[in-house]
Order: C-alpha cells, then structure tokens, then sequence
C-alpha cells in the first residue's frame, strides 16, 4: 500500500477541520447582540448554515423554539412575532455543530437612513464644516435605548449576501455618536424620547453617490442597460449604477425596518427629469424588496448653494429644478414627506450645518404620519393655485391652515407677463393665506416663480416656522430674467 505523506496528511486535516468549521451557522452583520428589532410585529431572522441543516431557535419572549430547516443552498429564514415588552431579551440560536447567543436584544423602532455626504455628515461634521450643536449632543449622548448601525462605503458589481464592513449594533454613547450620521442621530434621538420605546438606527449613504447607484439591475434596466462585468469597480463606486444597492442595501434585506430617511440629490442636479422618473423608481425597489408594505420613506429636498454660479435661471445649472423634482417626487410616491430646508442652506458650503432642523422636520413627518400625532404640523405651504387681482397674481397654497407668515419680508419673488421675460416682484401676504405678487413693469402677469436660483434665503414659512420649497406656476422652458434679457441686448 502506498503511504500518504505526512505532510498531504496535515494539509488534508486542515481543509477538513476549515471546511467543518466554515459549515457553522452563521448570521448576518445586522443580525447580531444589541440590535433592535421592530416591535409588535413579525420579522424575519436569517443566515447560512451546511445544506438540510436544523436549527433550533429558542427566543427567551416565545413559549416555545422554533425549528428551521436551511435548503439545500445552506440558506435559511424564519418568520418571528415581537411584541411590545422593553425588556432585553435573548435569541439562542443552536445546530449540531454551533451555539450562537444574541444579548441585550429590544424591540423598538427601527429606522433606515440613507444618501450621500448631507446624511453622511457626522457630528464631527467635516474638516472646516461643522454641525451646530455637535459637542451638546455628544456630552448627552448615553442612551442604552438608543442603539446604532453602520453600514460601511462599499461598491459590488452583483448584490451581496452581506455587509463586508460595518460598525456593528451599539447603544448610544459619547465615544460612538460622534462618527454617526447627526440627522439619523438627532433623528433618533428624540423619537426614542418622544415614544419612550427602544429606537435603532441603521445608517448606509455614501458622499457624492447618485440614485443611479442605490437602485437594483432589475429595476435600472427599465430605463438603462446595466453590465458592470468591465467595469472597475473601485473608481467612482458611489456613481455607478446599481453597485451601492448591491453592497450596501442588499444585505440588510430583509430586516424589518419601520421606514426611511433620504437625503441626497446634488449629485444628480443636472438631470432634473430623470431624476423625477428615478427617485420614486428606487423608493418602489426598496419596498418591492423589502416585501413589508409601503413603509413611510421621508426625504429632504437639496439645499440651496451657490453651485459656482448665482445667475443661471433656465437652465439645468440652476437646482431650482432639481428641487422641484423633488416636490413633484412627494406626489408620486406613496406615503413620503419632504423636508424643506430652503431657509437653512449655506452660500458657499454645500453640507449646512444646521442637521439638528433637518432632523426635527423629518421628526415632524414621522409623527404625523406614521406615529399617529395629528397635532404635529409636517408640511410648510405648497403652492395649490393662482388669480388675477389688482393687476397682480394672488397666490393660494395649503399647508396653511394657520396662515402664511415671514419673519422680515417676502423676498424671491419674480412675475412674468406673455412675453415669458421674469421681473423682480412685490409680493405681500393678503388675507393671512394667499400672498399678491405684482411689479410696475408687468403690466399684464400671467405667472410666477418663487426661489428660483441656487442661491437664495427662504423668506416664506408657515406660524409653525416650517419653509416653503421654491416653485414656479408656468411650466416655460425658454423663458428668461429682465436683467439676463438686457445683458444680451
């Protein structure tokens, strides 16, 4: 008989004793001790494991373990009810060849965050950029119902099983708040104050990403061709259609989330229009994906910001007209929100430091419309229509139940007659609801826009302080500014 040799004996051993040991069940990133599960609800645990495997899952708040069986792939998943306990509870999960104990678990609210470098933002805020309130939030930060999730920046070219880098789940401290997202952090912050119930926070945006990149091939290739086989994956990865959803979005499916939080935007500011077709696409994936529902998605419309150019008006240049994407997108999508933040933007930084009001108006739509606290006013005025009056353009809104109001006077107004040329306006709040817009020079006026520049500061609100976006009531595209008009001349 030939003798194996010793060596091709221990090298036989170990990919054995690896192949045994990699066999163990194994849990997602998101599935882990101190995390937040949603609670009064069914969510789902999954993982991997060998092929057929059982499983014995023993949760200290059920009567009884669960039993589940992994396919023939390894994969495995199970449907569990939570309740409304505050209590920490224990998840044992058992096979023949693992124990895995998951402490400290709690049933709360669990929110998803996402978008680029604004969400990104942390307390920290960035070098030279800061974010107001930072260091009081950080010294009150302790907070073990206050738990927190980070998803790290990473591209894929197919969609990942899970997370390669991450900063797992942590209760709120001063040590780790620090480098979290403040507006998912403020976020969170309050809500679990204001419910007084467990909140989690999982946050995965990336900086300079576009929704391009945080939509899935099958739902990009409706509308453009997807194959990244060639494609270098590490240059550009935030711009590269579908590779944020794959790396960063994927592998957190399908834990149960309560809704989401968006912002982002700059990095499309030149495609409008597509963006009005692909923002409401990717909210659809998500939901589609994550097969809870239309669960509430809130976003934040882009700030205004210079854009190293403060006289463009027509033109895609000019992110009036992504923002109006963005209040159309609050139309077609089903249960959202738009938190306006035309009064907080910052002339020459595109990150505005103001986080905390970020935060409080998204606040303000999750209590409103998801949390059942009807008294919380949501939504600042919404242009709903126009008439003649005294040779001006009386403007009516919603969203104004208590009336419009401005705390200097209203500025940013400009009215046009048929000739389609925009003139700076007067414009007054009449009747408390309705606002006259008129200028000597437009005799006969037909339309009007408010706030139509990069750069500018919201002047209108409604008594509970909260802004009105920039709009226009004509749908022109070759119109033109009086003071653009007489450049040319």
């Amino acid at each position: 008989m030939k003798r194996i040799p010793q060596l091709t004996l221990t090298v036989l051993f170990a990919v054995l004793f690896f192949q045994a040991a990699t066999a163990k069940v194994k849990l997602p990133a998101i599935v882990s001790s101190n995390m937040v599960l949603q609670r009064n609800t069914t969510v789902v645990l999954w993982g991997w494991a060998d092929a057929n495997q059982q499983l014995n899952i023993d949760a200290s708040w059920l009567t009884a373990p669960l039993q589940v069986t992994a396919d023939k792939e390894g994969n495995w998943r199970v449907e569990v009810k939570t309740n409304n306990s505050t209590d920490p509870q224990v998840i044992k999960i058992n096979s023949s060849d693992t124990n895995i104990t998951l402490d400290n678990v709690v049933f709360g609210e669990v929110w998803l965050c996402s978008g680029q470098s604004n969400m990104q933002q942390s307390l920290d805020g960035y070098a030279g950029q800061p974010t107001f309130g930072a260091n009081k939030a950080i010294a009150h930060a302790a907070n073990p119902n206050l738990r927190l999730f980070t998803a790290a920046r990473k591209g894929a070219k197919t969609p990942l099983a899970d997370l390669e880098e991450y900063t797992g789940w942590e209760q709120a401290h001063a040590g780790n708040v620090r480098s979290f997202s403040a507006i998912a952090y403020f976020f969170g912050q309050q809500l679990q104050e204001i419910l007084d119930v467990p909140v989690g926070m999982i946050h995965t945006s990336w900086g300079g990403s576009s929704v391009q990149a945080w939509i899935s091939k099958e739902a990009m290739s409706n509308y453009q061709e997807v194959d990244l086989d060639e494609v270098d994956i590490s240059k550009t990865t935030n711009r590269i259609p579908t590779a944020l959803y794959n790396a960063m979005i994927h592998p957190l499916i399908p834990y149960t989330i309560k809704g989401a939080l968006w912002y982002q935007g700059e990095s499309n500011r030149d495609e409008p229009d597509k963006y009005t077709q692909l923002f409401p696409v990717m909210v659809k994936d998500w939901r589609t994906r994550w097969e809870i529902g239309d669960f509430p998605f809130y976003y934040v419309q882009i700030a205004p910001f210079w854009y190293n150019d403060h006289e463009v008006f027509n033109s895609y240049k000019n992110t009036a007209f992504l923002r109006e994407s963005q209040l159309k997108s609050a139309e077609l999508i089903p249960n959202s929100g738009m938190a306006v933040t035309l009064d907080i933007g910052s002339e020459y930084c595109i990150h505005p430091p103001q986080k905390q009001e970020v935060a409080d108006r998204l606040l303000y739509f999750a209590l409103n419309q998801t949390y059942g606290y009807e008294t919380v006013d949501c939504n600042g005025p919404v242009f709903e229509s126009k008439e003649e009056k005294d040779g001006g353009l009386l403007l009516h809104f919603k969203h104004a139940e208590m009336g419009l109001f401005t705390p200097t006077h209203l500025e940013g107004f400009e009215i046009a007659g048929p000739d389609k040329v925009f003139y700076p306006a007067q414009a007054k709040i009449t009747g408390r609801k309705s606002i006259l817009v008129s200028s000597d020079q437009v005799p006969t006026p037909v339309e009007v826009r408010y706030g139509w520049s990069n750069w500018l500061e919201g002047t209108l609100f409604d008594t509970n302080m909260l802004p009105a976006s920039s709009f226009r009531t004509d749908n022109w595209n070759d119109a033109t500014r009086a003071e653009m008009q007489e450049a040319s001349n």
